[in-house]
């Protein structure tokens, strides 16, 4: 492998395969927004934007596309649910801060900080609840119960939901090629299909949407119990973000942690996090995606990212792109969840596996438990019109714990 194949080059030739790359990350892009209630089209505009921001900051040294992120799903449901749109996107342009002070912090003392304040004893069980939160949800979604006002019936859904979850589950097992890379888009396509034939699909907002439209943006609102409830939830993701940098320079044969560096990463993910915030897009993360995708096709030029990233910008004016998406019936979204929410909650598990640490020692076990329960629990703490909750007490908590409690005497043998 030469190292001219990571050099940036912008060519009209690689267009089509830029394309393709969005055509990888889209279905996972577009079912955020879809689940959380935000804009799709503002979704694809931040997406490619943000990709954009990431490649000046790391002068286009890292083939990665950033786009919509699965582990603010739950903090953004609820967020919206509580106060609103507007008000949840403060909470996420602080996310997005929290990424720039966390590139800082590497800056300064060097990537080893990270983990002592965020060791997988704490990270693991935090993308736990992230998954397990929400497990109720997806199952209503799935059997037809999300929406009391119009409910669908639970034999319709399940049938729907459970078309798109095995397609998904075949595509991702046995899919080959590029094919493999796509298991939501086909699981979606799919349960698409069968929802057709129940009559649950209505066309109605494709054919009222104009062809080309302004993205719906919306504008953040101050709202400082929003932010004190998202914040936390960027522990994760930010852990997470050290493997994807690792994964895509395993596929490279280069050493991103060194150049740009992870702080320049980590500050890309950041300001690129805090700028979908600010006209209502969901947080962006490095997509594996298409870190998959650039395993299988060899394209290692970053220049190929652009093209997606101006691509996705282009979809994000089609106006009926995002009234076809808002289509989508809720039970085909619940099969998909059913999957995607168990699956991060073992991403979790394999996180706390993974880092070889005795969770029957009584630090450990007092860490992981707490979590566990403060955030699937419900565990809340008030002070006057502050309010703090769910994952968001329980990532703080875990935090705290992790740095106040004495190590046993064994863990410094």
């Amino acid at each position: 492998m030469t190292s001219s194949k990571s050099n940036y080059r912008f060519d009209v030739k690689d267009s089509f395969l830029g394309a393709q790359m969005l055509f990888v990350a889209f279905g996972a892009l577009v079912l955020v927004p879809i689940l959380t209630g935000l804009n799709s089209n503002v979704a694809l505009f931040t997406a490619g934007v943000g990709t954009l921001i990431f490649q000046v900051v790391t002068r286009g040294k890292v083939p990665v596309f950033l786009a919509s992120s699965f582990a603010f799903i739950a903090p953004i449901s609820i967020g919206v649910q509580q106060w609103g749109i507007a008000a949840t996107m403060s909470g996420l342009i602080a996310a997005g801060i929290f990424y720039v002070a966390l590139s800082f912090l590497i800056r300064w003392q060097g990537s080893a900080v990270i983990e002592k304040v965020l060791p997988p004893v704490v990270t693991g069980p935090v993308i736990m609840v992230i998954g397990l939160i929400l497990s109720p949800v997806a199952v209503k979604m799935a059997t037809g119960m999300a929406n009391p006002a119009a409910i669908i019936p639970k034999g319709t859904a399940l049938t729907v939901s459970m078309a798109a979850l095995a397609t998904t589950v075949l595509v991702s097992l046995l899919g080959r090629g590029m094919l493999k890379l796509i298991p939501i888009l086909c699981g979606i396509f799919v349960g698409y299909i069968v929802a057709l034939f129940y009559g649950l699909v209505d066309f109605t907002p494709v054919k009222e949407a104009a062809w080309i439209a302004m993205p719906d943006f919306t504008f953040p609102e101050w709202n400082s119990q929003a932010v004190f409830f998202i914040v936390p939830v960027a522990i994760a993701p930010a852990i997470e973000h050290f493997g994807d940098i690792l994964a895509i320079g395993g596929i490279t044969g280069k050493d991103y942690l060194e150049d740009p560096g992870i702080e320049n990463t980590m500050l890309g993910d950041g300001l690129a996090t805090s700028f979908a915030s600010l006209l209502g897009g969901p947080p962006n993360t490095t997509y594996s995606e298409v870190t998959g995708a650039v395993a299988l096709t060899g394209a290692q030029n970053a220049g190929v990212m652009t093209w997606a990233a101006i691509t996705a910008i282009v979809l994000a004016f089609v106006g009926k792109l995002g009234a076809l998406l808002s289509t989508i019936p809720t039970p085909v979204m619940g099969g998909i969840m059913l999957l995607l929410f168990g699956a991060i909650m073992v991403v979790g598990l394999n996180a706390l596996v993974k880092s070889g640490e005795d969770l029957m020692e009584s630090r450990n076990l007092t860490i992981v438990a707490l979590i566990l329960v403060f955030g699937i629990g419900g565990m809340s703490v008030s002070a006057g019109q502050f309010t703090l909750q769910g994952i968001g007490l329980a990532g703080i908590f875990g935090v705290v714990l992790n740095l106040v409690l004495p190590r046993c005497r064994v863990d410094e043998e």
